[in-house]
């Protein structure tokens, strides 16, 4: 993901800068990046920047008149739209640059300045005038940096390969982390998978004097928000309608273009209801499978039409099967292996959204954030997987997660959940494009943490706000048939039949029970397949593992060397991988752990 690169260091200028050019390197993923470099040799401050072409971040650093304050900022904030009109009145000159206008609210607020921000983003504030600077992440630690300290100084980089690029002494698996990523498919805490290198926490403010450790403090605490009091139902509810109709707009600044990634669930729903786009301004698209079109490109198509914008399928298919090598290695390789295999068609669709638009909206985090969705949990993976200490270690990180889970349930959600679940896909998608949704808007958060518990167990306040900005889209059904329109089948039949369906494609494809296997097993011939995937899912990996992936899997799973991992179970991964590419047994979740921690050793351990 683009972001910011830095040391903090008494070495020589030489060798410092010798250090970050190659750090810079290490992130130039993409022909459409760019990037710059900065540096103060007398604060020992050296930082780098790649972003992409136009963005929020493009063009750092950007600094006062003076040059006395100056920003590296990576990742977008999204302040109210009067705020720059505001800061020229008080007599600060702000460039055509769409962060100039940071530094300048520094100077008007330095102690307040990173409360006032807004998004997913880190940075590095140098104060010339008190002879310091502060390296900061975003009030969610969704605007990740990975740090290490040695005696040469401080580094820190929005992807640890940066800094395996300039110390390969850190070219060690921490192997309780991998368990946590076997177990939970996410590291855990402030861990990564790297002995040695360490994520800064939520609302980090770090500062540093030259030849100084850190002075480590936080901006923020969730208990600011924990202690607000309970609203009453309907008092909430309106709360949070005002909340959410004056935050959308921050979300489709200028001036790049915006484009709509819609489904057929309530999250997108409520955006398109409430952002009054003009007819023919919002593209919006939808990903797709090969089998049928499924249930959020159905809806998706109807719901577009209704608010008059254009909509476009972008489809998974044979194209991706034939380049899966290409795709799943670059997707471990591009998050420092913090997504797994199963994402690689992310990347695909991505790749092809951004030719729509350079920005895509979505409705990520809604459910989190509003119903308290618990989107990850430890994995029944088959016990015989992994051997000897390294089952004491998945242990360890089942203990370690119910642990995590005690405290205010929105906590979890958005300040655990969501920097280590849900921060490798927005580091995957966030390559290609700007990501953007308004659920983890700090004013809308804060609101939510004063609903009534009732209003957190049940679809009522979504498909209240729905009909209160657009009634047309409150009539549509969503994807699980919430919402149906009254007509000759009843409302409450709908709603089940798109259950059973999203439970049956669950079951036919990754939850496939090992005795059904079996019986599908001999019943091939008919490929049953048909009657179930692509109603909800636009990819099929028990199907692709065991077809059109299975050279692939069988040459990359059953390699000397992958066989060889001391945690691996040979016998047992041999086995797995003849029965799945058989079709008479089930692994899909293995495989994908499996596949995902031996590109992880390929591309980071193994490599010198």
């Amino acid at each position: 993901m683009p972001g910011l690169v830095g040391i903090i260091t008494l070495m020589p200028r030489a060798e410092a800068e010798r250090q970050l050019t190659a750090m810079v390197e290490s992130l130039q993923h993409e022909p459409f990046y760019t990037s710059s470099k900065w540096s103060d040799e007398s604060l020992g401050v050296y930082v780098g920047s790649v972003a992409r072409a136009g963005s929020f971040a493009d063009g750092m650093p950007v600094c006062n008149e003076r040059d006395d304050v100056v920003l590296a900022f990576a990742g977008e904030d999204y302040p109210d739209p009067s705020l720059r009109s505001e800061l020229k009145q008080r007599g600060h000159v702000l460039s055509t640059s769409a962060a100039s206008y940071l530094p300048h609210l520094y100077e008007d607020d330095r102690s307040g300045f990173l409360a006032r921000l807004n998004g997913r983003f880190h940075g590095l504030l140098v104060d010339r005038n008190r002879r310091n600077s502060t390296v900061f992440t975003d009030r969610y630690g969704m605007g990740r940096l990975y740090w290490h300290e040695s005696r040469d100084g401080f580094y820190f980089a929005a992807e640890a390969k940066a800094l395996l690029a300039v110390l390969p002494k850190l070219r060690r698996p921490n192997l309780d982390a991998l368990a946590e990523y076997a177990s939970h498919g996410c590291v855990l805490e402030n861990r990564t998978i790297f002995e040695g290198i360490e994520v800064l926490p939520p609302a980090a403010a770090w500062v540093f004097q030259p030849g100084q450790r850190p002075a480590r403090s936080t901006y923020f605490l969730p208990s600011e928000w924990e202690q607000q009091d309970i609203l009453p139902a309907e008092n909430y509810y309106q709360q949070l309608k005002q909340t959410f109709a004056r935050v959308l707009p921050r979300y489709f600044q200028p001036p790049q273009k915006v484009a709509m990634s819609l489904t057929g669930g309530l999250d997108t729903r409520m955006i398109m209801a409430w952002h009054k786009a003009a007819p023919g301004d919002l593209p919006c698209y939808s990903f797709g499978g090969t089998y049928r079109d499924c249930q959020d490109v159905v809806l998706a198509r109807r719901v577009a039409k209704k608010a008059g914008q254009p909509h476009h399928v972008i489809p998974v298919g044979p194209e991706f099967l034939q380049n899966f090598a290409h795709y799943v290695r670059r997707t471990v390789f591009l998050t420092d292996g913090t997504v797994e295999a199963s994402h690689s068609p992310d990347l695909y669709v991505n790749e092809r959204a951004a030719q729509i638009a350079p920005v895509r909206m979505t409705g990520n985090y809604g459910g989190e954030v509003m119903r308290r969705v618990r989107a990850f949990k430890p994995m029944p993976l088959a016990s015989h997987v992994f051997v000897g200490a390294f089952q004491e270690r998945l242990s360890r990180a089942r203990a370690t997660y119910q642990r995590q889970l005690s405290g205010h349930p929105l906590s979890f959600a958005v300040f655990k959940q969501a920097p280590w679940h849900h921060y490798g896909l927005q580091a995957l998608e966030q390559t290609q494009l700007a990501l953007r949704s308004p659920y983890l808007d700090n004013d809308f958060v804060k609101t939510v943490f004063q609903a009534p518990e009732a209003a957190t167990t049940s679809n009522d306040v979504s498909l209240k706000l729905i009909e209160d900005g657009d009634p047309g889209l409150r009539w549509i059904r969503t994807d699980f048939g919430l919402a149906a329109e009254k007509g000759i089948v009843p409302a409450e039949w709908v709603r089940r039949f798109m259950t059973f369906t999203f439970k049956a494609e669950y079951a036919y494809d990754y939850g496939m029970p090992q005795a059904v296997a079996k019986i599908d097993y001999a019943l091939k011939p008919l490929h049953l397949e048909r009657l179930w995937l692509g109603r909800h899912k636009f990819y099929h990996f028990r199907v692709w593992y065991r077809d059109a992936l299975g050279p692939y899997v069988q040459q990359a799973l059953l390699d000397p060397r992958a066989l060889a991992r001391p945690y691996v179970n040979r016998g047992a991964v041999e086995s797995m991988v003849r029965h799945h590419t058989k079709g008479d047994r089930n692994f899909t979740l293995e495989i994908h752990r499996l596949l995902t921690l031996e590109l992880i050793h390929q591309l980071f351990f193994d490599a010198q």
